[in-house]
């Protein structure tokens, strides 16, 4: 990720964010990590609802909490924060105002809830017909359950993937169990942000923008990927059966001597070098073992035998053994962990945006710390140009972009517009 010096792929364009939360701004997120010109709309006074998602909170300079929740941070750098009151006429003519000079607007509100302020799709197409609008909801804009919100958990459980997450339900500690990160709102995001640049792809032949329409429940069906694969086209319902694979065999945990590893074995060839190395060659010729196929039919007799073998080294140790054998393992980390590994480092994971001076002695934060944007392109490679805002951080410099002088500026925040 670079400084700002090197300009982003995509920092032609700009993009009104009247999402928040987590699916909509981490969609923002990603546009404004590859250089798009991001202005966030919060409400004056509380801003995203993220902001109080807390604890964790930033710490200050003394170590102290403050009121800034760290989930907000997670999805909201490079962006800029304008507070605006959009229940008043002054406000929604500001939003329009501003939306006639943007090319993407991505919003998350319920169904219709828009039109009552004038600044559904109708309304704005007819303002500009070149935006992209961007519509992300739980339920999508039609069917019996458009005017339900819809919440990550939810999905996560309507959509089955809670039922094959986790210990089966026979076991110690089983039953349903949701994914650590909220999945459907960060993949809707990375949906949604593909879409819009579909979109943007669209315009360049047409002149046109146009309406997406993203559903958490949309994404969440689509990333059972391989899951749903199977049921579709046998009608078996896949189960929860904890780390390991319903179609590979061995690919789960093993415990070690001092633990346990994880051991990935994709095909054939990588299970005779593990055999070999673990010192059973016979497993790979084995008659039971010898195609993944008959592995999967004999799990239950296989996976013990590996088991009293890998107790007899260290999780190192087996790392070690293995690294040069193309057979892929390694350590079950927790988060501290993954951050002081040597190639999370080498690649440059975490990241320290500086916050501008006037907000740092604000809020007494120096710096935030931040995960790398994973896209690395070679020649546009994203960039880093400003911590996460604070609230309303930018109101002043968006209005006065606009057109609007000092005083104009100050008799709308006398009234709470901003």
């Amino acid at each position: 990720m670079t400084t700002p010096q090197a300009p982003g792929a995509l920092s032609h364009l700009k993009v009104l964010d009247l999402s928040r939360v987590l699916a909509g701004p981490w969609c923002t997120q990603i546009l404004a990590d590859l250089g798009a010109d991001v202005v966030k709309v919060e409400r004056p006074g509380a801003g995203d609802d993220t902001r109080h998602w807390g604890p964790p909170f930033l710490k200050d300079a003394a170590g102290k909490d403050t009121n800034q929740a760290t989930y907000f941070t997670a999805c909201n750098r490079n962006k800029r924060s304008i507070t605006i009151d959009m229940a008043q006429p002054e406000g929604q003519a500001l939003i329009r105002q501003m939306a006639l000079q943007s090319d993407v607007l991505v919003e998350n509100f319920k169904v219709g809830g828009l039109a009552h302020y004038g600044l559904d799709y109708a309304s704005l197409k007819a303002l500009n017909p070149r935006l992209i609008y961007c519509s992300i909801t739980g339920f999508g804009q039609d069917g019996p359950y458009a005017e339900r919100a819809g919440y990550d958990l939810m999905i996560q459980a309507m959509s089955g993937m809670m039922s094959i997450t986790g210990r089966p339900a026979h076991e110690p500690g089983g039953g349903p169990m949701r994914v650590g990160v909220a999945l459907t709102d960060l993949f809707t995001g990375v949906y949604a942000s593909s879409a819009i640049l579909a979109a943007i792809e669209v315009r360049h032949r047409t002149g046109e923008g146009q309406h997406i329409d993203m559903a958490l429940l949309d994404v969440g069906m689509a990333i059972l990927a391989n899951q749903a694969a199977g049921f579709l086209n046998t009608g078996a319902v896949p189960r929860a059966q904890g780390n390991s694979h319903p179609s590979l065999v061995p690919y789960q945990e093993f415990a070690t001597a001092d633990g346990a590893m994880l051991l990935a074995v994709g095909n054939d060839g990588q299970f005779a070098r593990f055999s070999e190395a673990a010192g059973q060659p016979g497993w790979a010729t084995d008659p039971r073992f010898v195609t993944n196929t008959l592995r999967v039919t004999h799990r239950d007799t296989l996976v013990p035998l590996i088991e009293q073998v890998t107790r007899t080294r260290s999780t190192a140790q087996w790392v070690a053994l293995l690294e040069d054998k193309a057979v892929p393992c390694g350590p079950i980390n927790d988060i501290g962990q993954a951050f002081d590994d040597a190639q999370v480092q080498a690649r440059g994971l975490r990241v320290e945006q500086p916050l501008s001076a006037a907000s740092a002695q604000q809020s007494g934060i120096s710096t935030i710390a931040g995960t790398a944007s994973p896209l690395r392109l070679l020649a546009n490679p994203p960039v880093l140009h400003r911590a996460p805002p604070l609230l309303g951080e930018h109101t002043d410099e968006v209005l006065h972009a606009l057109g609007l002088d000092a005083a104009a500026v100050a008799a709308l925040r006398a009234s709470g517009v901003v």
